[in-house]
């Protein structure tokens, strides 16, 4: 016989592994030169450099590989933020050979982006690596021997500013960049008290008096209440001591003689219309 108990443990345990979004790795892409790669799958790379020395750094310090993931549940960390990597601040020697394994969690696509690089090494100064989620995408880069902070963000709309933004210190960095999730103050924080009063049009004293001096019970409404509660009791009488087939019978019946009516009457204006149209042609 099952013990119930253990098969409850075993689904629990392997649960999260099947209901997981499968990353994919995107390890074929294709080279098109400049450091630039992609393939067909939403994956791409900019900026790669796996050979070529920033001047001023004679040989490559060392080597370094980092893995940076993006996405949603990071963000939880942050009241108010979206979007966020799993870490926001990275520190490096300078001249070190920086391989990132950028992994995007999310179903919609992610970038991770270093601004700021020498653009003579660097098309646009910049490194950049993007995946449609849920994906993996592997650059490298050589960082500069200068002593400098740079801005690693997501450049899809509003991802940034909803906190998919970190900053990388080469040699211990030059500056703090602001508004860094967890890291930094931020430049506009957050309120969610209502500081604005609550918009009330402007009323005109004149329409106010009316509204207030208008009687609550008007001629046509009385009118219609009148005609309402005859109708009512006319009905009433003629349905007494009825079926419920007969009444719905009786009911579809007027309909029915109502909507041939009202076809009758439009078809005879259409008609007339037609012939006057008609004789006027004529007459021309």
């Amino acid at each position: 016989m099952l013990n119930f108990k253990s098969v409850a443990l075993v689904l629990l345990l392997v649960s999260p592994s099947l209901w997981a979004a499968k990353i994919v790795v995107h390890d074929r892409m294709m080279d098109h030169g400049g450091g630039h790669l992609m393939d067909m799958g939403g994956a791409m790379v900019m900026g790669q450099n796996i050979d070529r020395v920033p001047d001023g750094c004679g040989t490559i310090s060392g080597t370094k590989e980092i893995t940076v993931r993006a996405g949603h549940k990071h963000a939880k960390r942050f009241p108010g933020r979206m979007f966020a990597f799993d870490q926001q601040e990275f520190n490096f020697e300078p001249c070190t050979k920086l391989t990132v394994n950028f992994i995007n969690e999310d179903k919609i696509r992610h970038q991770f982006m270093i601004h700021g690089l020498p653009r003579y090494l660097y098309a646009k100064g910049m490194f950049h690596l993007e995946v449609t989620g849920p994906g993996q995408v592997t650059g490298t880069l050589i960082l500069p021997p200068a002593k400098k902070t740079y801005l690693v963000h997501c450049d899809i709309a509003q991802h940034m500013e909803k906190g998919m933004k970190g900053q990388m210190k080469v040699g211990g960095g030059d500056i703090d960049l602001p508004s860094i999730p967890g890291v930094t103050p931020y430049v506009v924080q957050d309120s969610y008290k209502r500081t604005v009063p609550l918009y009330v049009p402007p009323v005109d004293p004149s329409v106010a008096a009316k509204k207030k001096n208008a009687p609550y019970f008007t001629v046509s409404m009385i009118a219609g209440l009148v005609i309402g509660l005859i109708l009512l009791v006319a009905l009433a009488s003629y349905l007494k001591g009825k079926q419920i087939t007969e009444i719905f019978a009786a009911l579809f019946g007027y309909t029915v003689a109502l909507g041939s009516k009202g076809f009758n009457f439009l078809k005879s204006i259409f008609v007339r219309l037609f012939d006057k149209t008609k004789k006027l042609s004529f007459k021309k």
